[in-house]
């Protein structure tokens, strides 16, 4: 999947890896893709209810081994 930016929070425990992607959304422009990769286990709890709140787009999500990948698109 195409993103404009990539936002790499691997080893980072919550609230980290939300606050490096509340960052990269300020970073891009309505309707470009943020792509974060997250190894918190919670990550995606925390990020969901992010989301649902802020109004942004989850795109696609996937684990891979002990990581957890969103693609999120800014509203």
């Amino acid at each position: 999947m195409e993103f404009d930016l990539e936002v790499d929070a691997s080893g980072l425990h919550c609230p980290l890896p939300l606050l490096r992607l509340k960052k990269a959304i300020m970073a891009v422009e309505s309707g470009e893709v943020v792509k974060i990769i997250a190894t918190d286990p919670a990550a995606h709890l925390d990020i969901g209810v992010y989301l649902e709140q802020a109004g942004h787009t989850s795109l696609h999500f996937y684990r891979e081994e002990q990581k957890q990948i969103f693609f999120i698109r800014k509203k």
